[in-house]
């Protein structure tokens, strides 16, 4: 594994996030090939869509911050794996209760290098679990937990909240509660990393 290239995908990553946490929606972009795909707990599709929805999303009042982790990258030839332990932060009002909603994930990159440059391919999710955090001392906030029901653990909160502004939810995400799934994931990954 060269330094330089395990340098340039964390750059690709970091960027890309930063872009996305920001609000700068071209450079968050610019770190996909124009064919790379997303899959996230409200979408699945193009990198660019994804963009544009995200832009969207912010203009109509969600906002969330990603506290990252260091990633780890894995290098073989013109492809590599990126995974970037996150907690996502959107501060939210519950029945006139400040809270911030916080989704602990990892995300999992693909970057493919083309023509001497590095780009992101895939964004996968491993989603871990979700809580809420009330911002006062002395307040609290409910959520009537048959509400929460229809939705699985790792991110039952993520996709209560999302359901609630109208964002349809995949059910089959990857999640902790299903090993075997992402071990099959992984494998995925593993494979797909040393077909070079």
């Amino acid at each position: 594994m060269a330094t330089s290239d395990i340098e340039t995908v964390t750059q690709l990553v970091l960027h890309e996030r930063q872009g996305r946490d920001r609000r700068w929606w071209d450079q968050m972009r610019a770190q996909y090939w124009p064919d790379a795909t997303v899959h996230l707990s409200w979408f699945e599709g193009s990198a660019y869509e994804n963009v544009d929805l995200s832009e969207a999303m912010n203009a109509n009042g969600s906002v969330s911050t990603h506290r990252l982790s260091p990633l780890v990258v894995h290098v073989v030839g013109d492809r590599a794996i990126a995974e970037l332990p996150t907690v996502i932060e959107a501060p939210i009002t519950i029945n006139d209760v400040d809270v911030v909603l916080m989704s602990s994930l990892r995300i999992q990159y693909r970057a493919l290098r083309r023509d001497s440059d590095w780009r992101l391919l895939r964004l996968d999710t491993v989603y871990e679990r979700d809580h809420l955090v009330v911002t006062t001392p002395g307040e609290s906030v409910h959520v009537d937990a048959a509400e929460l029901a229809p939705f699985r653990k790792p991110y039952r909160l993520l996709a209560w909240f999302l359901a609630s502004r109208g964002y349809a939810v995949l059910d089959d995400l990857l999640g902790d509660d299903r090993p075997d799934e992402v071990a099959a994931f992984y494998e995925r990954e593993r494979r797909w990393l040393n077909e070079s």
